[in-house]
């Protein structure tokens, strides 16, 4: 038995001017060349152990005994539309080794890639490889996050998305979207798919699998599995993709019965329809958000910058959730990130220990929003510079390689800000351990994330505030210009009956 093995992970928020080159899919490798993903080999050392869905594939293809080749393992945080060449190369290496024959395919894709070419990227490679492989079983793990589109369930045969918001379970993942094809294998399973949507765009804020309504959601999907489905998967979607299908989605895989499938998938729909008011974020102004932290006095207390999350696409640089913390005077304050690679080369330049003034953060325009980049001048001491690598303590990413690049910690007195050349989301208590900050001894910890933050942080924070700053992950849709999404469409126009 032969297989092929591959990952090819990015969220687009097509709303970000944050640019996706090749090297920018180089996250979390141990090869050679850093600018470049990590193929074969140094794929397997890269992934082999870790809490990934592609981890998984490994796993039951060793102990399966089967031979197998991994042409490459490209995942990049999410930023805007993939560059054509990205693509081209990533998409190119995975045909190619797919051309010299198999038995089976599984991948680790994101479902919520668009290209400066394609509107769905997981179809499009898809199509490819089916178009060499026709007759072929493909299996792919997709992140809850997936704006499904007919391309991806037309051209494989199992897919199972994650049902875990922060994702602590992209290992189980891989391993539902990877057993139904082993047992295809095995002549002991014949997986029928069927899929939908409805015209909803939830509010990240709202999609938290510890929340409702999506707890209880993927509680059903969970029990549909237990019930006989080969996988079944409700998808929140991503919505800041001004693309066709963005939006929430399900999708379910029976054993041969065509009709039981179809019956699992539209009840996720319509409970998912059903509840669509309670996926609608409220939003709160950031002047009220400050106001209600400087009451609280255990800590840590999240004061969670959600419009600016590097893993929504989000530039990172945004300075108003921290100018306002600086401005209210708020003490023992550890902020994790702000990306800034200019500043991290003139603190690194001035040395562990100096004193400094620059402006910081504010690099990049947000043209999609109608703001203009503006740094922050910041006075401080440089405490700790840093390499900026390190890996993931979990329960998310467990074991996977993170890679800030050169990182710089500067401290103003009374806030700890981590200046980072490479995104990196604060999604691992490790982030911060990384660079010699002690979070739980920390009143309040600034934090870039929507959801992922509760995977490292929820155990030891005391409260959560959420803070509405500026930026291109905003949970305002009226800031978002949306030209291409399906209308009419739930908030952005009213419905009632589906």
């Amino acid at each position: 038995m032969r297989l092929v093995i591959a990952q090819m992970k990015h969220e687009t928020n097509t709303f970000s001017p944050v640019p996706t080159p090749l090297a920018r899919f180089a996250r979390g490798n141990a090869a050679r060349d850093p600018r470049m993903p990590p193929e074969g080999r140094e794929a397997y050392q890269s992934f082999k152990g870790t809490g990934s869905a592609i981890a998984a594939f490994i796993d039951l293809a060793e102990k399966a005994g089967a031979e197998f080749r991994i042409p490459i393992a490209a995942q990049a945080w999410p930023s805007g539309p993939v560059e054509d060449a990205a693509f081209e190369h990533i998409a190119g290496r995975i045909c190619e080794e797919v051309a010299r024959g198999c038995d089976a395919i599984l991948l680790d894709l994101h479902g919520a890639m668009v290209t400066q070419s394609f509107e769905d990227g997981e179809g499009e490679l898809l199509r490819r490889i089916r178009a060499i492989a026709p007759r072929t079983p493909i299996g792919v793990a997709l992140d809850m996050h997936t704006n499904l589109y007919p391309a991806m369930v037309e051209n494989c045969t199992v897919i199972a998305g994650y049902q875990t918001y922060p994702h602590i379970d992209q290992y189980e993942t891989g391993i539902r979207a990877g057993k139904p094809i082993l047992a295809i294998l095995d002549g002991k399973a014949d997986p029928v798919m069927v899929w939908g949507n409805r015209p909803m765009l939830p509010h990240v804020m709202r999609q938290g699998s510890d929340d409702h309504p999506n707890k209880m959601l993927q509680a059903r999907c969970r029990a549909m599995e237990a019930e006989g489905a080969l996988a079944a998967t409700l998808f929140v979607g991503f919505p800041h993709a001004d693309i066709v299908n963005a939006g929430l989605s399900a999708v379910v895989v029976a054993d041969g019965n065509r009709a039981r499938a179809r019956e699992w998938c539209e009840e996720l729909l319509d409970k998912a329809w059903a509840e669509r008011e309670a996926f609608v974020y409220r939003i709160e102004p950031l002047e009220e958000s400050l106001a209600r932290a400087k009451k609280l006095t255990e800590g840590p207390v999240v004061l969670l910058d959600h419009y600016d999350n590097a893993a929504s696409g989000g530039t990172m640089d945004v300075m108003t959730v921290l100018a306002g913390i600086l401005r209210e005077g708020l003490e023992n304050v550890a902020a994790f990130a702000i990306h800034d690679p200019g500043a991290v080369e003139t603190m690194i330049r001035a040395g562990i220990g100096a004193e400094v003034t620059l402006p910081l953060g504010g690099k990049l325009d947000m043209p999609s929003i109608g703001r203009k980049g503006e740094p922050l001048t910041v006075s401080g001491t440089v405490k700790l510079i840093s390499n900026g690598r390190f890996r993931n303590r979990g329960p998310m990413g467990r074991g996977v390689l993170m890679d800030m690049g050169p990182t710089v910690v500067l401290d103003t007195g009374k806030v700890e800000i981590v200046v980072i050349s490479h995104h990196q989301e604060p999604n691992d208590a490790a982030c911060f351990a990384s660079v010699g900050i002690e979070a739980t001894e920390k009143r309040y910890l600034m934090l870039k994330s929507r959801v992922h933050w509760r995977a490292g942080f929820m155990p030891i924070a005391k409260a959560v505030v959420d803070c509405a700053g500026v930026g291109v992950c905003t949970s305002d849709y009226g800031m978002l210009d949306f030209k291409k999404v399906r209308r009419p469409i739930f908030p952005l126009d009213r419905l009632n009956a589906p």
